[in-house]
C-alpha cells in the first residue's frame, strides 16, 4: 500500500482542479477519519477522507458506509487489481489540499475488468461511474499504476459462464470419461452460509485436492474456485445447498484466453463408491 500513498502524493504535488460532472468541486468539504466499519476502504494507503465524497454522499453513517458495502462483493471477485483504488478514490477521496479524481483511463481499465462481472450478476455499470465524466491524463489525476498495466494474461482466471451440469451418483465410466475430456479436475468442499443481512455467502472450505492438475497452480486454485463462486452467483445459488459443506469432484477447462470454465460437478457422497474407484483407477487409466 506504500505505492498507493506515493501515487496520491505525487499526483497531489502537480494536480490542478479538474471540472467534472461527478461532483461540484466548488462546494465546501471537511476531512474525517475513514471509519473502521468501512471495510472496503481499509488499507488503501491513507486514513482520512473528504465529505461529501465524489458521489455526493455527505452522511458518513447514513450514506457513505452502507453504500460502500454495496461494492464489497464486486471487489472480492478480484475483477481488476486497481478496482479498490478507483472506487475508494470516489467514495472515500483522499484528504489533500486539492481534489484528486481518478483518470478516465483508470476508470476504463476498471470498467473493462469489472463490468462483465456485474453483467454476470444481472447489473449494469453504474451511470455515476460513466468514464466520460472523468478527466484525461493531461489534467493530472489518479492514473493506472504501471505495476498493473501488464497483467499476466497466461494465468487461469474465472469467468462468467453458463451453469455447469451436476450429476448425482455417476457411473465410474462417466467419471473417467470426464477426467479424460477436461483440462483439470479437483475435489473441494463447497459451503453456503447465511450472512447477518440474510444474504448467502459461498465458500470453498479446506484444501483443494488435485485429481488432474492441468494448467492450474496449486497455491492459487482454492482462490480461483472462490472467485468463480463470487462471479457466478446465479450458479452458486443452484449448486451449493444450505447446510453442511458438500464435497464435489469439479472438472473444467481453461480457454486459450486463460479463462477458466467449470463444466461438470459430481457431489461425492460417502456411500458413492464409483467416484472413489474412478479416481484410484485414473492414475493408470489411458484415455
Amino acid at each position: 500500500m506504500a505505492a498507493l500513498v506515493l501515487i496520491f502524493v505525487t499526483v497531489a504535488l502537480f494536480a490542478r482542479p479538474c471540472l467534472s460532472t461527478v461532483f461540484d468541486l466548488g462546494q465546501s468539504t471537511r476531512c474525517v477519519a475513514i471509519p473502521n466499519q468501512m471495510k472496503v476502504c481499509q488499507n488503501v494507503g491513507y486514513s482520512e477522507m473528504r465529505l461529501p465524497n465524489f458521489l455526493g454522499h455527505s452522511s458518513l453513517e447514513g450514506e457513505v458506509v452502507p453504500r460502500s458495502e454495496d461494492w464489497r462483493p464486486l471487489l472480492q471477485t478480484g475483477c481488476h487489481p486497481q478496482a479498490q483504488a478507483f472506487l475508494c478514490s470516489l467514495i472515500a477521496p483522499v484528504c489533500l489540499d486539492t481534489f484528486i479524481l481518478p483518470c478516465r483511463s483508470l476508470c476504463v481499465a476498471v470498467r473493462d475488468g469489472c463490468a462483465p462481472v456485474l453483467a454476470c450478476q444481472g447489473h449494469i455499470w453504474p451511470e455515476a461511474l460513466d468514464c466520460d465524466r472523468f478527466p484525461a491524463e493531461e489534467d493530472m489525476c489518479l492514473s493506472p499504476h504501471p505495476k498493473f498495466s501488464l497483467v499476466a494474461k497466461d494465468l487461469p482466471k474465472p469467468a462468467c459462464q453458463n451453469c455447469p451440469s451436476v450429476e448425482e451418483y455417476p457411473p465410474m465410466k462417466t467419471v473417467l470419461d470426464t477426467l479424460c475430456l477436461h483440462d483439470f479436475a479437483v475435489t473441494a468442499k463447497l459451503h453456503r452460509r447465511r450472512l447477518p443481512n440474510g444474504e448467502p455467502e459461498f465458500q470453498v472450505e479446506g484444501r483443494v485436492e488435485f485429481i488432474r492438475q492441468g494448467p492450474l497452480l496449486p497455491y492459487d486454485t482454492q482462490h480461483l474456485l472462490q472467485q468463480w463462486l463470487l462471479i457466478n452467483l446465479r450458479c452458486a445459488h443452484v449448486l451449493v445447498r444450505p447446510g453442511r459443506s458438500q464435497l464435489y469432484l469439479i472438472a473444467g477447462t481453461v480457454q486459450p484466453d486463460a479463462s477458466l470454465a467449470i463444466t461438470r460437478l459430481f457431489p461425492w457422497h460417502k456411500r458413492d463408491t464409483s467416484i472413489a474407484t474412478a479416481t484410484r483407477k485414473w492414475k493408470h487409466h489411458r484415455c
